[in-house]
């Protein structure tokens, strides 16, 4: 799961295994397996920076059991 900041200024957190697509429209927007759409403040690139963070540790952490 990451942190990101919608439109509005408000955090919330995504679970980045449902993310199908990043765009910027010029907004970035992500849009859900489930087909939900969330505009957000944050750039496409820091959304991919907190994925690949978030998958590195998982990985980490897998790796150490």
């Amino acid at each position: 799961m990451i942190t990101v900041t919608k439109i509005n200024d408000r955090d919330i957190i995504v679970n980045c295994d449902l993310i199908e697509l990043i765009e910027s429209t010029p907004d970035t927007t992500i849009t859900t397996t489930t087909g939900k759409k969330i505009i957000l403040r944050d750039s496409v690139d820091q959304v991919l920076e907190k994925v690949v963070a978030y998958k590195g540790r998982i990985n980490r952490v897998k790796a150490a059991e």
